[in-house]
């Protein structure tokens, strides 16, 4: 033992363990085992790296001496901080901080690679799709799409097309740079770019149209779908209806509505909300009742919306009674929380509805239609009341409209 703790104070005293004091003495905090593994690396840097010479130093250094040295020195010393190396914390500040290329730059980037007959890294295609500012930033992304396309044809012997993620990501930056005839093109089976078309492509150029309310677009859009066989989904009528109706364009989305239906896609909630909305503010009871006839195969409780559209349909049959039995089982079956919007949409059906319903009307049937709803609205809240559902509204918003007569 004696020998092995002389050999210890030699190795300890030698050069190569020179670094023991800086360790101990370094800006680190941690307990003695931590101190250990500090002091370890700086031990096995001063002696050859060989398996060999390394085994040869652990069995001629026992551990526990090793460890009772570095405590008493650790404890000797006054309490010490971490701190964390500035250039380890800073690599990831720096990368943000370092200038974001252009996509023209990462276009040139990626052309004389190309031109080199090399492959370029695909996040250059990824940073230049996020880079795209302008309708001249997308005319060059458009160009290196077709080159590399070429280029993964010819060298690479890659048919197959970019994947979906690429290709709509394509189209995200075309609706945001506001170019969607760009947008069109990623939308074709058949392209000289390597995309393949997607419907969740073509929802980022719908919801480009609605926010700008751009019918003409949608139109386009719709049109470029059915050429190309991509399957609707309940997300696409939820943009397409919106767009319909903001646009005020009942025409439109009863087209769209009936190519959906036949189409066998399951609408949501939402767009049954829109389009009995729109059947009631038209005054098209017919199409009330037909739309709610398919709502009930694939939703099985009303909303606000469609309640008060079922209401409203009986209204516009002179039915009065039957409103207010709708309006009555609409608030016996709604959550409590909905319940407190009741009274709100037995106002504006009071106050606003008629106006709105009476002004679409053939000039020639809007008297008879306004006479007809001054007296049964009054009918459906006097029913209401009686069937145990009293509900206060201010009638006096129901009045003779001049522009009706």
């Amino acid at each position: 033992m004696q020998a092995a703790a002389a050999r210890a104070r030699r190795l300890l005293a030698s050069p190569a363990a020179s670094g023991i004091q800086g360790a101990l003495s370094a800006p680190y905090r941690g307990c003695a085992a931590g101190a250990e593994l500090v002091v370890l690396p700086r031990l096995d840097n001063g002696f050859p790296s060989s398996p060999h010479q390394a085994r040869s130093f652990s069995s001629n250094l026992p551990r526990t001496l090793l460890l009772r040295t570095v405590t008493s020195h650790w404890q000797s010393k006054k309490p010490v901080r971490y701190h964390m190396s500035r250039a380890h914390l800073a690599t990831e500040s720096s990368d943000i901080d370092h200038p974001k290329e252009s996509a023209e730059e990462l276009y040139q980037k990626m052309l004389k690679s190309v031109e080199a007959q090399t492959m370029p890294p695909n996040a250059w295609l990824w940073s230049m799709i996020s880079s795209c500012t302008s309708e001249e930033d997308i005319k060059l992304l458009f160009q290196i799409l077709q080159k590399l396309r070429v280029f993964r044809l010819s060298n690479l012997r890659i048919n197959a097309n970019f994947n979906d993620h690429l290709c709509m990501k394509v189209s995200e930056a075309c609706a945001r740079v506001g170019v969607p005839d760009y947008g069109l093109k990623v939308l074709w089976n058949h392209n000289v770019y390597g995309i393949t078309p997607t419907i969740g492509s073509a929802h980022y150029l719908l919801q480009h149209a609605k926010e700008h309310s751009y019918f003409k677009l949608m139109e386009r859009i719709m049109q470029v779908l059915r050429r190309n066989s991509l399957p609707l989904q309940p997300g696409t009528a939820d943009i397409v209806f919106s767009i319909c109706y903001n646009a005020d364009r009942w025409d439109l989305l009863s087209k769209y509505a009936a190519r959906f239906v036949q189409a066998g896609v399951k609408l949501r909630r939402t767009a049954f909300d829109i389009w009995m909305e729109f059947a009631a503010k038209v005054g098209d009871s017919q199409s009330i009742w037909e739309i709610n006839s398919l709502r009930g195969k694939s939703v099985k409780h009303y909303t606000l919306t469609t309640g008060f559209a079922c209401a409203k349909g009986s209204l516009l049959e002179h039915k009065p009674e039957n409103a207010a039995a709708t309006i009555k089982l609409l608030y016996k079956h709604l959550p409590d929380q909905k319940k407190l919007f009741v009274r709100d949409e037995l106002q504006k059906l009071v106050a606003e509805w008629p106006i709105e319903v009476i002004k679409r009307q053939k000039k020639d049937d809007r008297k008879a239609m306004e006479e007809a709803l001054i007296t049964d609205i009054p009918k459906m809240i006097s029913s209401m009341a009686k069937s145990g559902l009293d509900i206060s509204v201010d009638l006096d918003k129901l009045t003779r409209q001049p522009e009706a007569a």
